[in-house]
């Protein structure tokens, strides 16, 4: 099929407009009316039967082939991040303080532009193609609210398939993997309360903040401790607040951060040493605590087979390019919820460019990609999926 990548190279100018178009209009999670009237625009040329407001604000698309056969759900996420672009590209955001810094305008150039390669060949294949393209995949719960306004209904999706471009990694990567390859993910929120009072008389107090600050310090031993050296966990504090005057000692500290892991016993383990040795040590320094643990996303987990199918077909249109057996990241993905019930494959298609500057992390103020990533990605994703149609 290595026509497909020809023809996805041919539409280079339409999938970099399109992105480029996005990139200059970002919408946070649910909030991306804009967005989807663009992709509901731009699917509906191909007389495709387009529902919008899906999970609030989401876009999903059927595409028939010729005849009857399976339903291949393909999964793009569209939202944006609260954070001031420093690109000083010429198609930088246009919305104060937000911005496609994680990629998913090109996501959803990628996903408009696969449609229109599927459209082409559509009776060269059977079955369905579902396109949907979600909102709020930041930590919002984009992925829940689809699935609750029924996404993995009407028709029920045989296979389910997602992409990620991935800046930790050159164009003419491919990171295809069986197994874990995103990590589940908990919020935590820690409010410790002690006793205010002046900074000249500390033995009148009881300082939340020494207990703040020796929490932290054994949250680390936890997974250096607590989780086998062969297995993987991450436990990162992010934000410590307490006080507002340097002569009073406050009265409560709070410290929020994440938790990453990818097997269930490991998840298990350092969730309950977490509660153990917050209590512990807020109880040690005389102080009361609540502990808040929200979890945000299981992990993603890609089905061997289905994946090494993705794996067959790569090798087929991409020449051979650079593409490990094995890739995990922890990072985080919600299209894990999508996931449980389908057989699945999520592969990350690199994106960077050092030569041209085009390096920067996800989340990062000078985030962006090497476009000519794009074509690249809607071609794997085109012939991925009428290899399983055919």
């Amino acid at each position: 099929m290595k026509y497909i990548f020809e023809e996805a190279q041919s539409l280079f100018n339409y999938t970099q407009n399109i992105r480029r178009d996005l990139h200059r209009h970002p919408e946070l999670g649910f909030q991306e009316v804009r967005t989807a009237g663009v992709i509901a625009r731009e699917l509906n040329t191909l007389n495709m039967e387009v529902a919008i407001g899906v999970g609030k604000t989401g876009v999903v698309a059927l595409l028939e082939g010729s005849s009857p056969g399976p339903v291949v759900m393909l999964r793009f996420d569209m939202d944006a991040l609260p954070i001031t672009e420093a690109t000083g590209a010429e198609y930088a955001s246009e919305n104060p303080g937000v911005m496609h810094a994680c990629g998913h305008d090109g996501h959803v150039a990628v996903g408009l532009t696969v449609a229109r390669l599927l459209n082409e060949h559509r009776t060269e294949w059977a079955g369905s193609v579902k396109l949907v393209f979600q909102p709020a995949e930041e930590g919002l719960g984009g992925a829940k609210a689809m699935i609750d306004d029924g996404v993995l209904t009407k028709p029920s999706p045989d296979v389910a398939l997602a992409l990620h471009l991935w800046n930790e990694k050159p164009v003419g990567w491919l990171g295809i993997a069986p197994g874990p390859v995103m990590a589940a993910s908990e919020i935590f929120t820690l409010h410790i309360t002690g006793k205010g009072g002046h900074g000249a008389a500390p033995h009148t107090t009881i300082d939340p903040i020494l207990a703040a600050t020796q929490v932290v310090n054994a949250l680390q031993g936890i997974v250096a401790r607590n989780v086998p050296p062969l297995q993987s966990a991450v436990i990162s504090v992010t934000m410590l607040h307490s006080g507002d005057a340097f002569n009073i000692i406050p009265q409560t500290a709070d410290i929020q951060g994440t938790i990453r892991t990818f097997d269930l016993d490991v998840r298990r383990r350092v969730l309950e040493r977490f509660t153990q040795v917050v209590q512990n040590i807020t109880n040690a320094f005389e102080c009361q605590v609540e502990i808040n643990l929200k979890s945000i996303t299981p992990a993603v987990i890609n089905d061997p087979e289905i994946t090494q199918r993705v794996r067959n077909v790569a090798k087929n249109i991409h020449y051979g390019e650079d593409m490990p057996s094995t890739y995990s990241t922890m990072g985080s993905e919600d299209m894990a919820f999508m996931m449980q019930d389908i057989p699945s494959c999520y592969f990350f298609v690199g994106s960077s460019n050092s030569e041209k500057g085009l390096n920067y992390s996800h989340h990062h103020p000078k985030f962006d990609v090497d476009e000519t990533s794009l074509p690249r990605a809607a071609a794997l994703m085109a012939a991925v999926a009428i290899d399983f149609l055919k």
